[in-house]
């Protein structure tokens, strides 16, 4: 199943546009937080840094969190935001996609459109390019080019399979992008601890917004509650 197509099943089913970040390497605890979320979100989010920088142990972690993500049924969005050319990325690809078997992944797009394409030949699978993301230093560079990384994005798009990556702490420029970018999915982060605008990433994340929650969830004293309320606001939102 072709990565939208599961997307799209999975938000239907759970009634849900949320996904969680999962930004630890704890599997025991990784197994709690899926088992009280699995039907109230339309994505998972595992951060490869926070496995990576626990070694061989971290790595295993990854290995059998995404295995368990899989088997019910929800999505995998590989947070990595790798970003090379030629046959390194190649080899990034062939890691996200074949090693950790991920649904999709995010991208970092400064090197151009070679860079982009060794992940998105991967036809079934997602590829979100990182366009205007939700750090106070997001402006330093990000503001002369996110206009033109999400026309590229479009252009780019052969294999129906590209999105973007926008934060919800910009939505002005949100509203922009989504403008611009037409039915390209958008991993909209930055809404929970980061404070970002939830009204601005419903209301102009596009055909298929993900809205992407990690500490406020996976920290929280009750995930499975705390992901209820956050999908239900979002709900809310979108009935609005």
């Amino acid at each position: 199943m072709k990565f939208l197509d599961l997307l799209d099943k999975t938000a239907r089913r759970n009634n849900s546009l949320l996904c969680v970040g999962l930004d630890q390497s704890n599997f025991e605890l990784n197994r709690k937080i899926i088992d009280a979320t699995r039907d109230l979100v339309c994505a998972y989010k595992p951060n490869i840094a926070f496995y990576e920088k626990d070694g061989l142990p971290g790595i295993e972690s990854l290995l059998k969190t995404i295995e368990l993500i899989r088997e019910t049924g929800v999505p995998v969005i590989l947070d990595a935001k790798r970003g090379d050319i030629g046959h390194t990325a190649e080899a990034y690809a062939e890691s996200v996609f074949q090693v950790y078997k991920a649904d999709a992944v995010t991208v970092n797009p400064y090197l151009g459109g070679d860079s982009i394409e060794p992940f998105a030949k991967y036809e079934d699978k997602g590829v979100f390019i990182l366009c205007l993301t939700s750090n106070p230093g997001a402006m330093d560079f990000q503001a002369g080019i996110y206009k033109t990384v999400a026309q590229k994005a479009r252009e780019w798009n052969k294999n129906q399979n590209l999105g973007l990556v926008v934060g919800a702490t910009k939505p002005e420029q949100l509203k922009e992008i989504a403008d611009i970018a037409g039915d390209l999915p958008f991993l909209i982060p930055g809404v929970g601890a980061q404070g970002g605008d939830l009204a601005a990433a419903v209301k102009y994340g596009g055909k298929h917004p993900i809205i992407n929650a990690s500490r406020s969830i996976i920290f929280a004293k009750d995930p499975g509650t705390e992901a209820r309320k956050l999908r239900d606001m979002i709900n809310e939102h979108r009935n609005s």
